[in-house]
């Protein structure tokens, strides 16, 4: 037997709390789970810093990735048989559900934005490199590493086959809103998956949706909207956030200092700090070296790089107020001034940040392809959008919200002597409407 179809002598099960079990039975999956790569997503949180608002999300992308796989092992078991289904695409979707978060860096999507990096990118480049992840696919068969990468890029061509990994109800999504509210604890996040499920009919390009599972879809795509707003963009876990990505600006911002040492050279992150990573200083980096490095930088030289390290190990987070700067311009220029004149650098202490969500949209020409519309399959055999049958999702859709947060040290500002300044600081930030923090 090829090693394509070579099946494990026994079925081997995952004990998991949101699917119950996850089911291994090709030699191909078994293999790409054992690889370093992918046992390195243990050491990767799925929800970065969201356990400084809700204690349990201490889940990983190694958690959610066999989520994922889990999934679409189901949906394509259900497709058997179906119109439209190739199942030679059998173990690519597996593979790419497997894969699919592989290039996820620490605390994700903070770190990438301050080094501005891309996982997707990092995905694709440890599939095709020189890894152990790589050498099993090109086992399977010519050209397969390749096809994984493109499903995950969703440049391939069955867009059927894309749509499992990455659409507006993909596979991805269904597992981290379900074990994402498992872990935070918080309710919004359940939906009738089995449902979805059930009701999934593969098409020419992507899956839709029988009419009859309309009601079950409602229900993912608001547990989607609260989810967001609830867990994704809580203003403590941005406040953290905030923190986390301050620390390291401030770290590449003091080695790009001539006259500032390190007591220990941050061997980790040079090559993030010179913008010249390659794939394996990437993959050595995990937030256990991370976490290491903010331990040893509470004790730096530096004051700020102190303060900001004591803050996230210890969670003495910045408070924050609503503030929008678009409306308040004058006012951030006065904060701006204020704080230097107290000797509290605004570049580090003083900041805006905005998180907004689009929860379902239909297509719009020259707009982001992930945003095809769900549609429903009616019993004529002709397809609707789904918001032009759902008055539910029709109130929502294209509805773009955006939330703005003025985050900074109260715990600071409380300590001026100059009380001139601090009144005014004071009168500014309480005038628009002190936040008190839940946590």
């Amino acid at each position: 037997m090829c090693y394509k179809e070579e099946q494990l002598v026994e079925e081997k099960v995952f004990k998991d709390p949101v699917h119950r079990y996850v089911h291994v039975k090709d030699r191909v999956i078994w293999d790409l789970i054992a690889t370093p790569e992918f046992q390195r997503l243990r050491r990767i949180k799925q929800l970065g810093t969201s356990n400084y608002t809700f204690h349990g999300a201490e889940h990983s992308r190694f958690n959610h990735s066999l989520g994922v796989y889990e999934i679409v092992r189901r949906i394509i078991y259900n497709f058997q048989e179906r119109p439209y289904w190739n199942n030679e695409k059998r173990l690519l979707c597996l593979c790419a559900a497997l894969l699919h978060d592989l290039g996820h860096g620490p605390f994700s999507h903070s770190f990438e934005k301050v080094f501005k990096l891309d996982h997707e990118q990092y995905t694709q480049a440890i599939i095709l490199g020189d890894t152990e992840v790589n050498r099993i696919l090109k086992l399977v068969e010519p050209g397969f590493d390749q096809a994984v990468a493109d499903v995950i890029a969703k440049t391939y061509e069955d867009k059927l086959v894309v749509s499992l990994i990455s659409s507006q109800i993909d596979a991805d999504r269904m597992d981290y809103l379900q074990r994402d509210a498992y872990f935070t604890g918080v309710s919004y996040g359940h939906f009738d998956m089995e449902r979805i499920l059930r009701v999934m009919r593969p098409m020419e390009d992507q899956v839709v949706i029988k009419s009859t599972g309309m009601h079950a879809v409602e229900d993912y795509i608001m547990s989607r909207y609260q989810m967001y707003w609830q867990v994704y963009f809580h203003p403590v876990t941005r406040s953290a956030e905030v923190i986390l990505s301050k620390i390291l600006h401030r770290a590449k911002f003091l080695f790009e200092t001539e006259d500032f040492t390190f007591k220990l050279e941050p061997t980790h992150f040079i090559s993030f700090f010179k913008g010249k990573v390659d794939l394996q200083e990437y993959l050595r980096l995990d937030e256990g070296i991370v976490s290491y490095y903010f331990q040893l930088w509470q004790e730096e030289d530096d004051e700020i790089l102190q303060d900001l390290c004591e803050r996230f190990l210890n969670r003495r987070l910045f408070k924050y107020i609503e503030f929008n700067p678009n409306l308040q311009m004058n006012d951030w220029m006065e904060l701006y001034r204020l704080f230097q004149k107290a000797g509290i650098d605004p570049e580090y202490y003083l900041v805006v940040d905005s998180s907004s969500d689009l929860p379902y949209d239909f297509y719009r020409p020259g707009e982001e392809e992930e945003r095809l519309p769900i549609h429903l399959l009616m019993p004529d055999g002709s397809l609707k959008e789904l918001s032009r049958h759902s008055d539910i999702v029709e109130a929502i859709s294209g509805k773009k919200r955006t939330d703005h947060k003025l985050y900074f040290p109260k715990d600071m500002l409380e300590k001026l002597k100059d009380e001139h300044t601090k009144k005014r600081i004071k009168d500014i930030l309480y005038g628009q409407g002190e936040v008190e923090n839940a946590k």
